[in-house]
């Protein structure tokens, strides 16, 4: 049998806020009320459905050169430096 939806009302929420965001994340939704009349359904957030990492997508599409970490090196430094050609 499903647990029915605690409605509480706007001072108590704002009372026990973290509680009840805590219970929510749980699974545990609840109502808020203003003056008896229900306004807001808080309820856990979905965890994502797709897969977001895309580390190594491009693999084996592109070659970093041997020297990547070195290129223009002379360049770069002289930039840093401030020094004329």
């Amino acid at each position: 049998m499903k647990k029915p939806i605690a409605i509480v009302n706007m001072h108590e929420a704002k009372t026990h806020l973290s509680r009840l965001v805590e219970g929510a994340a749980k699974g545990e939704p609840f109502i808020i009320a203003k003056a008896g009349k229900p306004m807001v359904k808080v309820v856990p957030l979905a965890e994502p459905t797709t897969k977001t990492t895309r580390l190594g997508f491009m693999k084996g599409q592109i070659k970093v050169p041997d020297d990547f970490d070195t290129m223009m090196q002379d360049e770069i430094i002289r930039l840093f430096e401030g020094e004329e050609e």
